[in-house]
């Protein structure tokens, strides 16, 4: 099989992967419009090449040291806690027109550092890369053309398939009632922090 075509499978095997990244795209998508939602997805987007990116130069070793690993687990699981308790406590607004312009929103530039650091925090997204590329390479070979054919199939399915979640999720607003969007706005808050926590814990519990 064509390496691109092997890329595009692995990338929509991780785009029905569930995770903070997936839950928090689709709530910006409902509460905060398309344009916005892309923009979160496009900042996950960057957050997977720039992963990819590491591991390819072999960034990977750094975390071998058990006190890295024990730093970056802390500092990732603070992170997903943060933007948990900033969800849960957000004001949830129900109507059409607040939900549109008259509602002051954050810039782009917030969306992409949210959608980065979300998934960039997330060490199971590393481990996963990590292990992707280790084997890829032992296939293909560290400086092959296959290689980045295989990393650029992956990474464009996932993020064309996060820009159709972004797509639907906007499209479905319009029937979703009042209380959905709050038990949504709240589930999504209380699945970061129980994530932020549940990764705290499991590093020093490993260290």
């Amino acid at each position: 099989m064509h390496p691109l075509i092997e890329g595009m499978i692995l990338g929509l095997t991780l785009a029905i992967m569930l995770g903070p990244a997936l839950f928090t795209l689709i709530q910006t998508s409902i509460h905060r419009g398309l344009y916005r939602g892309t923009i979160l997805a496009l900042g996950i987007f960057l957050s997977d090449i720039t992963l990819v990116w590491f591991c390819y130069l072999g960034a990977a070793q750094i975390f071998g040291d058990a006190r890295n690993g024990l730093l970056f687990g802390i500092t990732g699981g603070i992170i997903l806690i943060a933007f948990g308790i900033v969800t849960y406590l957000r004001k949830v607004h129900i109507s059409a027109d607040e939900m549109m312009d008259n509602v002051k929103k954050p810039g782009p530039l917030t969306y992409i550092f949210k959608g980065f650091f979300l998934n960039f925090a997330n060490p199971f997204v590393w481990l996963f890369w990590v292990s992707v590329m280790v084997t890829v390479s032992a296939n293909y070979g560290a400086q092959s053309s296959s290689l980045k054919l295989f990393f650029t199939g992956s990474l464009i399915t996932i993020f064309t398939t996060d820009l159709l979640k972004v797509f639907i999720a906007n499209q479905l607003k319009k029937y979703l009632k009042p209380k959905f969007l709050i038990a949504l706005n709240h589930s999504v808050g209380i699945l970061l922090v129980g994530f932020g926590i549940f990764l705290v814990v499991k590093t020093f519990l490993n260290f």
